[in-house]
């Protein structure tokens, strides 16, 4: 009849996680396995007895390795690792409510008495070692032979122990099998004493582990590699982090000239990384003074994450600023920043818009790569500049670049911004286009005081979302 221990149980969904209703059974099966050890183990003077007993306790560090592999994954290893986890626990439970014969044929027992020099192997025994039946069991003095040769002191010095000092068997050693294979072998055992306290035998039971050693070898160093990896990951996510903050310019909020320079605009900008992403993006703002009083305004948004794409920012944003300086006009300059991308020997693909604006017309020059077109914000009203023609930045060579012009007035507000403040996956199912959902905020940045009022507007309307990049957004107000 079967135990009680592996009787059906109705299905109940759990409570919590996959991984905590992987543990709850395990432990469940490790205390119904103990329990039914200590109701039916025989006398230790009984070699059936002690046999079970021996069964018994592997399958209990079995569960309680098990427990530790599932803890582990609970603390943060890949979840899908769950899977296989649930499918070792399957597979146990199965082989445990099988019949002693499942059991038999995964592990094996001997017994040498010291006193009659007599030796038994069990059948499954002579198949661990990979020893021919025919050949008869080893002796105490003859085992040693078949062991790996750097544990035979191991070996020698657990049977020692338990031979002269009474000490139980417990260890594992490799053994080299007649074929040339070599196993991990795990022994357990005691000795049995006589009536006069002298040790009259020795018996044990040895399983070949070497499976599940090499399981736990790779999970140990996938364990390695993946930790390598993070620390890899957060060197990486720390450089970038500084490079940016060293090449953006070194301000939070509205904009401060030199001092004596003149303001025509009011600036304010925001980064904001991505929810999701581990490393850092390529997202970039830029406004920097230029010789005579004109101002260059630029957003983009550059291809990849990391390093690789921050170094890439830092040498176009480098560029775009020395042809401004240089005077440059921006649709010669995305046609020069198109070309240093195209022939860098790191290709990369960069979105951008590029504006330039004189106080002293107040004339607003522009040209965009692939970028959404600045927004103009102007009497309670808001709209995206005219698109024009561009390509992406290194996505062919030779490509031309429109320009564009407008007259602003005093309190008008630009708005320039990377796709990634508005493409969430709640504007994805949304029918509305992402300028619409900044144009909606048009009365609240025209009704702003300054552009730190219209920024922090815009960052507590589209910047906490869920997005599916980094976003940067850049705020200009007409002061005169």
């Amino acid at each position: 009849m079967p135990s009680h221990v592996f009787a059906d149980r109705p299905a109940q969904p759990p409570e919590r996680g996959a991984v905590d209703a992987l543990i709850t059974r395990t432990r469940r099966l490790r205390g119904d396995v103990d329990a039914v050890r200590q109701d039916t183990v025989g006398a230790d003077d009984d070699p059936q007895g002690r046999w079970q007993r021996a069964l018994y306790d592997l399958a209990v560090h079995h569960l309680d390795d098990l427990g530790a592999h599932l803890d582990q994954l609970r603390e943060g290893l890949p979840p899908e690792t769950a899977d296989a986890f649930a499918s070792e626990l399957a597979a146990y439970e199965a082989d445990t409510a099988a019949d002693t014969g499942s059991l038999l044929s995964r592990v094996g027992s001997t017994e040498w008495n010291l006193l009659t020099d007599e030796v038994s192997w069990s059948d499954e025994l002579y198949q661990i070692l990979g020893r021919d039946p025919e050949a008869g069991p080893m002796s105490l003095d003859e085992l040693p032979s078949c062991v790996f040769a750097e544990d035979q002191s191991l070996l020698t010095a657990m049977v020692t122990d338990c031979l002269v000092d009474g000490r139980p068997i417990d260890g594992e050693f490799r053994i080299v099998r007649p074929d040339g294979r070599v196993r991990t072998v795990h022994m357990m055992g005691e000795p049995v004493l006589d009536s006069d306290g002298s040790t009259a035998s020795m018996w044990a039971v040895l399983r070949d582990v070497s499976e599940l050693r090499r399981s736990q070898r790779a999970v140990r160093e996938s364990r390695d590699s993946l930790q390598r990896r993070q620390h890899f990951e957060r060197t990486e996510r720390r450089l970038a982090v500084e490079m940016q903050e060293a090449v953006l310019p070194p301000w939070c909020g509205s904009l401060r000239f030199p001092p004596g320079s003149p303001t025509p605009l009011d600036i304010a900008a925001h980064c904001r990384p991505s929810a999701h992403g581990a490393l850092i993006g390529a997202d970039w703002y830029d406004a920097l003074q230029l010789p005579g009083g004109e101002t260059l305004l630029s957003v983009g948004d550059l291809t990849g994450h990391g390093m690789a794409a921050t170094s890439s920012m830092a040498m176009l944003l480098g560029a775009l600023r020395g042809m401004a300086v240089a005077g440059i006009r921006p649709g010669q300059l995305m046609a020069h920043l198109n070309q240093l991308l195209d022939s860098s020997p790191q290709p990369a693909l960069s979105t951008a818009v590029c504006c330039r604006y004189v106080p002293a017309t107040r004339v607003l020059t522009w040209a965009q790569a692939g970028h959404p077109a600045p927004l103009l914000f102007r009497g309670g009203t808001g709209q995206a500049l005219s698109t024009l023609d561009g390509a992406l930045l290194g996505a062919t060579g030779g490509a031309s670049y429109e320009q564009g012009e407008l007259t602003l007035r005093p309190g008008d507000v630009l708005v320039l911004h990377t796709d990634g403040l508005t493409r969430t996956s709640e504007a994805a199912a949304s029918a509305a286009v992402p300028a619409d959902r900044l144009t909606a905020l048009a009365a609240r940045i025209t009704e702003a005081r300054d552009a730190q009022e219209c920024l922090r507007g815009v960052v507590e309307e589209l910047g906490e979302g869920d997005r599916e990049g980094d976003a940067c957004v850049l705020v200009a107000k007409v002061i005169a």
